[in-house]
């Protein structure tokens, strides 16, 4: 499925929700026991309507690529807490509607093999993510496997079950 000099990539949306660490640490450990390679994708959502105004659509751009920046920091460092030291993860920025810019980036780019999603532990749903990619509309159509994991594994059994 791939071809030489490409390595299947184990997609995960990082932002500031705690069931993302649990993707992080799966997609991680798949990467590394199958010499994938990782790939840590940032969405910055549109504000609104008035963004227009005054260069104010410049600035929440800025700023928005600044907390993907400190994102991706967080998440490195998680990766070593964790054992990882050596798994270099690819960052994507995009701006726009989460779930149109994961599918647009997963057929963009054909390396993506797995999206890998946390599972919130809140007994009102998995989250949104969660429910509009793998229990929404899209299930059916989506052009790479999803992984979901559940939330209220720690760390060690998720690793374990990678």
């Amino acid at each position: 499925m791939y071809s030489e000099g490409h390595k299947r990539k184990f997609l995960v949306v990082v932002d500031e929700t705690p069931e993302c660490e649990s993707a992080l640490a799966f997609a991680a450990s798949r990467a590394q026991r199958t010499k994938g390679q990782l790939a840590l994708l940032y969405v910055i959502e549109p504000e609104g309507e008035a963004m227009h105004w005054l260069g104010v659509e410049d600035v929440a751009r800025e700023e928005g690529q600044t907390k993907a920046k400190a994102v991706f920091r967080l998440f490195g460092r998680k990766l070593k807490t964790m054992g990882f030291e050596d798994l270099v993860p690819e960052e994507i920025v995009r701006e726009g509607i989460k779930s149109e810019e994961i599918t647009s980036l997963i057929e963009e780019d054909e390396d993506i093999g797995v999206l890998v999603l946390g599972a919130s532990k809140d007994p009102s749903g998995p989250g949104p993510l969660v429910s509009s990619l793998a229990g929404g509309r899209l299930a059916g159509v989506f052009p790479t496997p999803i992984t979901v994991v559940p939330g209220h594994l720690s760390t060690d059994e998720i690793l374990a079950l990678a």
